[in-house]
Formats: structure tokens, sequence, C-alpha cells
């Protein structure tokens, strides 16, 4: 540790203290205890109130009272206010501080996400051999967890044992979590097994380290010797499971569970959705809610994640009317999950109204929103909202510039996408990542500048991931352009040779070229890798219960209902001149078999059961995992017409609204 003998030695310029007077006339008519009370109640959130009473404790001269002068500075490193330079004003008139005082004064610092003024001043602290007590070790642990100082944080433990503080709980739990953060199990574990108190929260700190560096048998091993297991190290074993992505694992736990908290509903829900198992993540929420638990924001926005991702509107609109109801505070994070949810489930009217009563909106807020506009291929307003962002003093990050591009690229924006990804690194000092790069390609494949695109990828400071060949293969498949399609595909299988999608890409363009030859080695290929393709899935949400569908499943249980549908369908649409796009129909068989192929893809069974069970004019609404296909695109705006009906897809890419025979995208995706 330092041992600089000022309390201000080193401080960044904007910390440094400035010039006031102590010198008070003490006045004998103001109690300690009332100058606590007035700091305890009215100065907690009222700075104003705070200056008042500093005002009357300098001239009541109680300044000089350790407690009171500890108290106040309390107040004044409240996060809230965001005046910690005042503060160490403040500290900096405290004469020969004690050890209450030093304990605010390294705390507030860490309140106010100053991990490293923390360690400065405790190294002061000890230069001044001010002697700390058992409070000040576990916010300074975090200081260096936080810091990831590791040097300091050893010898910030040797000072624990050498002032006798080893058997602290408190303590401990805080040790543990630091040298589990840096990765120094041995050493956490030792900490754990010194004598002293090793309560339930050491050892959870314990588990939580092991499960974060993938040491999973030590993690089950510690829980199984737990004497005593309280929900708690239950709850750090469903987390760190679900992390590990042993999802399994994590819900074999919550089912063995006697007694649950909202935090047990929490962390399997959270597991779910971070996994990807969204319609598990609903109905463990159904669950709950029969428990009748009564749900946080945190576990909110996790449910409304899952709803995203479902296209689960009628579950989320739910949501929403429980957060007016119970006067929740519609903070940057809740706020953003329910906006993200209404526009991922084609509601963006509602996802705006959010959006503006959202009163304390962050980056990601905005992100969120563009995102949703580009989403939707309302270029012009995604790019009107980034110009607002600006004007509104916020700083875009590189999410922001993602969404733009993409607003850009779904329009064919082709020049104001370029000028935006020009002005990244010059105007607002964000440097172009390998995305933005990708979404710029994708810029000008879509717009079937192809030479454009490969020369910017040959232009990149980085080298092309997959993602950036990807971008261009996709345009090689809507332009047609089959040698450089092939060139592109083939490097492709060589960087992800497990993707699937890579292949069925490729195959798409050998097929309008009708090179059956190639499409059969290109099968052979995957046969010999191990490769299966990914299955189409749509999903539809209906009183909120989602119903899934795959080409060739028959389990659910209106299906014979819905393939009579889809005949009538299918009839209709042949009266009005509709005949099947097999282009992209990856074998070398008859054209009649081909039809009958893509007549019944998932989306096209979802939009059947929609018709059957949804009252005349309501809209359907469906989320499907893989982009839509030429064929499907082109029967559905048919069906949107002969029907009188709006239909919104969401596709892997995109958003499509049909309607009247149209389509949002303008049939560009």
């Amino acid at each position: 540790m330092s041992t600089t003998t000022t309390t201000t030695t080193n401080l960044p310029h904007h910390l440094k203290p400035k010039e006031f007077s102590t010198e008070t006339k003490p006045s004998s008519k103001l109690s300690q205890k009332t100058v606590l009370d007035l700091l305890n109640t009215k100065c907690t959130t009222s700075l104003p109130h705070l200056k008042q009473a500093h005002a009357v404790i300098l001239r009541s001269g109680h300044f000089q009272d350790h407690y009171v002068a500890g108290t106040l500075l309390k107040c004044y490193t409240n996060p809230q206010f965001g005046n910690l330079g005042f503060a160490l004003k403040v500290f900096n008139f405290v004469s020969n501080p004690n050890v209450f005082v030093w304990n605010i004064l390294i705390k507030g610092c860490l309140e106010n996400n100053e991990p490293f003024m923390a360690i400065f001043f405790y190294s002061q602290m000890v230069a001044m051999n001010a002697r700390p007590n058992n409070f000040t070790y576990p916010p300074l642990f975090k200081a260096c967890t936080l810091e990831q100082a590791a040097e300091e944080g050893v010898q910030v433990h040797g000072h624990v044992v050498k002032h006798g503080f080893s058997g602290d709980g408190h303590i401990k739990s805080a040790g543990i979590q630091m040298y589990a953060s840096f990765g120094l199990l041995e050493e956490a574990r030792r900490m754990l097994d010194e004598a002293g108190e090793s309560d339930v929260v050491c050892w959870n700190a314990m588990i939580d380290g092991y499960f974060k560096f993938g040491d999973v048998e030590a993690a089950k091993e510690l829980f199984e010797h737990m004497p005593s297991r309280k929900i708690g190290s239950w709850n750090v074993m469903i987390s760190g499971y679900a992390k590990c992505g042993m999802i399994e694992d994590a819900r074999k736990v919550f089912d063995e569970m006697n007694e649950r908290d909202e935090i047990s509903w929490s962390a399997i829900i959270d597991g779910y959705v971070k996994r990807g198992y969204f319609k598990e993540a609903l109905e463990i929420f159904h669950h709950m809610q029969r428990e009748k638990i009564r749900p946080r924001k945190f576990l909110l926005s996790s449910v409304l994640a899952a709803c995203a991702n479902l296209g689960a509107l009628d579950q989320g609109r739910w949501i929403h009317a429980y957060v007016k109801k119970n006067s929740m505070k519609l903070d940057a994070v809740l706020g953003t999950a329910l906006l993200d949810m209404y526009a991922k489930c084609g509601r963006l009217d509602m996802a705006w109204q959010v959006f503006e009563n959202i009163s304390d909106k962050e980056t990601f807020t905005w992100n969120a929103m563009i995102g949703g506009l580009a989403m939707h291929g309302r270029a012009e307003d995604a790019i009107e909202l980034f110009s607002k962002m600006k004007r509104n003093k916020l700083t875009p990050n590189g999410i922001t510039f993602v969404n733009v591009l993409n607003a850009c690229a779904h329009a064919g924006f082709v020049k104001n996408g370029l000028k935006i990804l020009s002005s990244m690194k010059k105007v607002f000092g964000v440097e172009p990542e390998v995305e933005h790069y990708g979404c710029a390609v994708d810029l000008l494949g879509r717009a079937g500048l192809l030479a454009e695109a490969e020369g910017l990828i040959s232009l990149m400071p980085m080298k092309p991931n997959a993602a950036v060949l990807g971008a261009l293969l996709g345009a090689c498949r809507i332009h047609g352009n089959i040698e450089l399609g092939e060139k592109v595909g083939r490097t492709l299988l060589e960087l992800e040779p497990q993707n699937s999608g890579r292949y069925a890409l490729l195959s798409n363009i050998y097929a309008k070229a009708g090179r059956w030859d190639d499409i059969a080695e290109l099968r052979k290929l995957m046969k010999e890798r191990g490769i299966k393709t990914i299955p189409g899935v749509s999903m539809i949400d209906l009183d909120g219960t989602v119903h899934e569908f795959k080409m060739g499943d028959g389990s659910h249980p209106q299906m014979k209902e819905i393939y009579l549908k889809l005949e009538t369908i299918i009839e209709k649409l042949q009266m009005e001149g509709y005949s099947p796009n097999t282009s992209q129909v990856l074998f070398d068989i008859e054209e009649e078999e081909k039809e009958t192929a893509i007549q019944y893809h998932s989306e096209k069974l979802a939009i059947a059961f929609g018709l059957l069970n949804t009252k005349p004019g309501t809209t359907i609404r469906i989320v499907k995992n893989l982009r839509v296909c030429e064929d499907c695109h082109s029967a559905t705006k048919l069906i949107s017409q002969i029907y009188n009906r709006e239909i919104i897809v969401r596709d892997r890419a995109r958003y499509h609204c049909f309607r009247n025979g149209r389509c949002s995208c303008n049939d560009f995706w």
C-alpha cells in the first residue's frame, strides 16, 4: 500500500478540494442528536436541505464531532447527488479523521463507481496510522474486485489477518468473491477453510466462484457438503448451472427445492431465456403466477425478453398492464424490455408509446427503438431518431450504428449508409468493427452492388468473418451471381464447416441454376461432416398460448383441420393466378413433388391455424426462425388480399407486414 501522507496526493484534478473555512463560533442550541436526526431524515434525498444542514453544522461547531462530520460526508457521497468532488472537499477539512469517517469515505467512493479512489484512500488511512475495523474491509475487497487489483487485494488480505479480522463472515465472503474474480480459486478456498465464521454467504460465494471458472464438479461437491442449505445456496446452484449451459441440471435443482423465493424463479427463468429456451421460460412464469409469487422488475424484464422472441404479444401486454396496475416506475431497463417486446411482436405503435413514456432514457433505450424501426423497414424514422438522439446530447455506441446501418440496408439507402459508416470514427470517435462492415457489405449487396461489396471487404482493416461473407453470399443468391456466390460459399464452408445455413444458401444458388449435381455433392459433404439442416419453425401466439409448427410434424391437435384449411387456401391462391415458386427446393425431383414440399412450409401451416382460430379482420402474427422463402412471401401477400387480413411475419432478419397484397419490405429482403 502507498504511504503518501496527504489525503489529496495523486487525486484527479476534478476531485481535488477547494479551500473553505470551518472556523465557527460554537453554539449549544443544537444537540448532537438533533443534528444527526436532521442529516438522517431531511438530507438523505434533498441536496438543498443537505446544504442548509451543512451551514448549520458549521455555525454550531458540530463539524468538529467525527460522528457528525462522518454522517455529513455520508450524505454527500450519496450517488443520487453525483457530488463526490464536494464530498472530498468536506473530508479534507475533517481534523484527524477516525475510522468511522474513513469507512464512510471508502464506501462512498465505491458507491460512486470510483473503486480506485477507495483503494487510494485506504492507503492514506494506513499512512496516517488510523486503525481500521471490521467495516473497513468488505467494501475494500469489492473495490479490488472491480478494479481487478490482485496485488492490492492480496495486501488487503494481509492486513485483515494482521488486525485479527480473519474470522469475520462478511469480510470472508467479500474476500472469497475477490479471489474468485481473479481466478485464484485455491486462495479463495483457503480463505473459506480458515478458522472462524464461514456462514452460508461465504459458501455461496465459493460455489459461485467455482461456477464462474467452469469447475462444476467442485461447486457441486461443496454444495452437497453444506450441512445447512438455505434458499440462497440452491439459487446459486441454479444460476451457476444455467451460466455453464447446463439448463437441465439447473431445472433439476429448481424442482428439488422444498421452498422457493422470488430469486429462485428469476434464476431459472433468466437461465432459460439466456440459453434460448423461451417457451420453457414462459411455462415457468405461468407456474409462478399460479403459486401467486409477485414478480419484480428484473424478472419481468427476463419474461418480456422471452415474449419478444416468441412473439407472445398477449403475455407481453399482460405484463404491461401489471406494471401499470402496481404503479411500477418504467425505468430504462424495464421500459426498454417492454418497448423491445412490442417492437418484436409487431406493435411498433405501442413500442413508440412506451419509448415516449420512459423518463430516464439510456443509450440502450434509443438503440432498442432504432433497432425496432429498422426491423420494420422504417429506415427514414430510424435515421430521424438517430438524429434526435444526437440532438439530445446522447453519445451513440457501436450498437447504435449497427442498428442504423441495418435500417439503411433493408431500405436500400446506400448513400446514407456509407456516409454514416464514414462518420463513425471521424465524428463520433467510434471505431468501426467487423459488424459495421458486415452491415455495409449487406447494404451494398442488397442493392446489387456486388463488386463494390467485394471491394469494401478487401479494404477492411481486419479479416472478414463469416457474417461479412455470409452477407455477400446472400446478396449473390438474391441477384443470381453464381460465380461469385460459389467462390464465397466455398470459403464459408471452410470457415464454418458445421453451419448448416451456409450449405443451404449455396444449395439455393445452385438450385436456381439447375446445378443438381453440385447440390448432390454438397449433400454428400454434409452427410460426411454430420451436418443436419435446421428445420423451419413458425410460432403463433393465441390467447397467451404459443403454438409451434414444423413441416411434417403432425403433433398439433388441430393438424387435420389445418391441412384441410391449407388446401382451401391453396385452391383460392391458384384461382388468383398463384404458381408455386420451386426454385429453392433443393432436390432434383418432379415438379409436382416440389410443389408439395413448399406447400407445407411452417409459416403456411401457422397462417392456416390463424385463419381457423381468429375472427375475420384479426391481425395474424407469426415468428419464424429462418428467413421467409420467396414462395411463402408471394403466397402470404396474396393471402392477405384474399382474406382481407393483416399478416405480420418476423423472420430471422426482419419484419414483413403483409396487407392488401403488398409487403412492407417492398420485396426487398
